[in-house]
């Protein structure tokens, strides 16, 4: 629990002050852009003060130049603050919509047009989030989603959800693969206890959804990349 600790201390430390005086400035200059990247170095530092150290790979494959669709499987609550400071550019996010209900933290978050979604299916809620994410995209973000919807209980890549698939697909923006490893046993499902260790962020070549007649043909390709770069023990069971 002392690695918990440790970061809830950096987070509340810092992560306070940043919001206090990082959302006014950033409503009377007109962007966040400022705010995301104090935002991100506290998001990485907090991690490290818990002792776990990340390795990236694989960041020549984001494409220059274009708003993109990471991709990224989802295995522990460690998985943002893990995954999203080491994307390059500035990336919204789908999120649960009770995290946008956080003081300060939520403001912040609707300021960096992060996306809520809501858990139980009503298709008019996912259709506004999908639409949210397009315009986010369209405004140059990027955009960080998990497809399983929510963490794996053990560890393995799980089924995906479509609504990120109709995203890429209205869009045409590229889909960058993401397989996270290592945050599975640091901090596990229903736990709030961390075990330092090392996270492995891998970046797999983006996958272009032009080149496929259907979301659900894009869903299989974007998937078997990820369980692909996955370490035996995370890969999914079926096939």
């Amino acid at each position: 629990m002392f690695a918990t600790l440790k970061l809830l201390f950096v987070y509340l430390t810092l992560g306070f002050p940043a919001g206090v005086f990082g959302i006014p400035y950033s409503l009377m200059v007109g962007n966040v852009r400022l705010l995301y990247r104090v935002a991100m170095w506290i998001a990485n530092a907090g991690v490290r003060a818990a002792g776990i150290e990340i390795e990236v790979t694989g960041l020549e494959n984001v494409p220059a130049g274009r708003p993109c669709i990471f991709m990224c499987n989802h295995v522990s609550n460690l998985d943002p603050p893990v995954v999203l400071p080491v994307l390059p550019g500035q990336s919204a996010v789908l999120l649960k919509k009770q995290l946008m209900s956080i003081p300060i933290l939520g403001y912040a978050m609707r300021l960096g047009k992060f996306i809520p979604v809501e858990r139980g299916g009503r298709r008019d809620a996912a259709q506004a989030s999908v639409v949210a994410a397009g315009e986010a995209i369209r405004s140059g973000l990027n955009i960080l989603v998990f497809p399983e919807g929510t963490r794996s209980k053990d560890g393995r890549l799980s089924t995906f959800k479509k609504g990120p698939f109709f995203l890429a697909m209205e869009t045409l923006a590229p889909v960058v693969p993401v397989a996270v490893s290592g945050t599975e046993s640091m901090m596990r499902k229903g736990s709030s206890a961390i075990t330092p260790g090392i996270a492995r962020v891998q970046l797999l070549p983006a996958i272009e959804p032009k080149d496929f007649e259907s979301r659900e043909e894009l869903l299989r390709a974007v998937r078997e990349e990820i369980a692909a770069a996955l370490p035996e023990q995370m890969k999914p069971l079926e096939g």
